[in-house]
C-alpha cells in the first residue's frame, strides 16, 4: 500500500505561518495594542497618575484644534518641515554627486563629512548651544561684528534657522551615503552614450540621474518628513521651546502636556494625530514618486 502524499501547498503555508507567529504575536503585544488602547485613553480625561477617569468621547480632539498653542506647534512645525526636507534634498544631492567624483583623497572627505553622524542629538545640541551663546559672542568681540554678538538662538525669529543648522549638520550624512548608493546604481553606459549623442550634463542629470535617484530620493524625504515633525532632543538641547514658545514643536508640546502638565489624555490625543498626518502623507509621496522611478 503506498503512503498518502500531504498537501504541499497547506505544509508550505503552515511552515510559513510557524516561522511569522512569534514576530506577528510580538508586535501585536507591543505595538497594536499599546495603540488601541492609547486610542481609547485619548478619549477619557485621564491625567496619567489617577486610577479614576471619565470616557469622554473626542473633546479632548475639538479642545486641541481650537488651542492656540497647539496651532502655534503645528505652524512651527509645517515651516520647519518644509524647510528642513528642501535644504537636505539639495545638499544631500549636491554632496553625493561631489562625494562621486574621482577626486584625490576621496576617502578622506567622506569619512570627515559622516563624522557629525556618529555624535548623539542631545550632545550636538548642547555643543551648538555654547557655540551660539558664547562662541560666536566671543569672535564678534574680538572681530568688532556686531551680527555676532547676538545669540541667534534667543531671537524668536531667527531661532527656528538655529535649530535647523545644527540638523542639517548632524543629519546630512546618512542621506548622502544612501544618494552614493543610488549614483551606484547608475549604468556607465547610458551617461557614455548620453555624452556622445551631445547631452550637455544638465539634461544627463534631468533624463538619467534623477529618475534612478527617485527611489532612493522618496525614502530620503519620508525619513526626513517623519524627523522634521517628530523634532525633540535639538529644540530640548538648544532653545527648550523658546524664546516665547516660538520653537515648541509638536513632540515637545506633547511631552510637556504629558509629564509636566499631567494632561495625559490630551497629549495623546495630539500624538495620535501627528501620526495620522505621518502616515497619510508618506503614502501620497511614496505614491507619486512611485510613478516616476525606473527600474534597472
Amino acid at each position: 500500500m503506498k503512503p498518502r502524499k500531504g498537501n504541499p501547498t497547506l505544509e508550505r503555508d503552515v511552515t510559513h505561518a510557524l516561522f511569522i507567529m512569534p514576530s506577528l504575536l510580538l508586535y501585536t503585544l507591543f505595538s497594536v495594542i499599546p495603540i488601541l488602547i492609547g486610542v481609547y485613553y485619548s478619549m477619557t480625561n485621564w491625567n496619567g497618575i489617577t486610577r479614576a477617569y471619565k470616557f469622554i468621547g473626542l473633546r479632548n480632539y475639538v479642545k486641541m484644534l481650537g488651542d492656540a498653542r497647539f496651532l502655534r506647534a503645528v505652524s512651527f512645525n509645517s515651516r520647519y518641515v518644509i524647510m528642513y526636507m528642501l535644504c537636505l534634498l539639495v545638499l544631500c544631492v549636491a554632496l553625493g554627486l561631489l562625494l562621486n567624483q574621482k577626486v584625490r583623497w576621496r576617502g578622506f572627505f567622506r569619512s570627515a563629512y559622516f563624522f557629525p553622524a556618529v555624535i548623539g542629538m542631545l550632545s550636538c545640541g548642547l555643543i551648538f548651544r555654547q557655540i551660539f551663546g558664547y562662541g560666536f559672542a566671543t569672535l564678534g568681540d574680538l572681530l568688532g561684528v556686531e551680527a555676532l554678538k547676538s545669540n541667534i538662538l534667543a531671537d524668536p525669529d531667527l531661532a527656528i534657522f538655529g535649530v535647523l543648522f545644527v540638523n542639517l549638520w548632524q543629519g546630512l550624512a546618512i542621506p548622502t551615503v544612501l544618494i552614493l548608493a543610488g549614483l551606484q546604481t547608475i549604468p556607465m553606459e547610458l551617461n557614455e552614450s548620453a555624452s556622445l549623442d551631445g547631452a550637455s550634463g544638465a539634461q544627463i542629470f534631468r533624463h538619467i540621474t534623477m529618475p534612478f535617484l527617485l527611489p532612493t530620493i522618496s525614502m530620503i524625504l519620508v525619513l526626513a518628513l517623519k524627523e522634521g515633525l517628530m523634532i525633540y532632543d535639538y529644540i530640548l538641547a538648544l532653545t527648550d521651546g523658546g524664546p516665547a514658545g516660538r520653537t515648541e514643536s509638536l513632540t515637545m508640546l506633547i511631552m510637556k502636556l504629558g509629564f509636566n502638565e499631567q494632561k495625559f489624555s490630551l497629549a495623546i490625543a495630539e500624538s495620535i494625530l501627528l501620526a495620522i498626518v505621518i502616515i497619510m502623507v508618506s503614502v501620497v509621496q511614496i505614491n507619486i514618486t512611485n510613478r516616476k522611478k525606473v527600474y534597472g
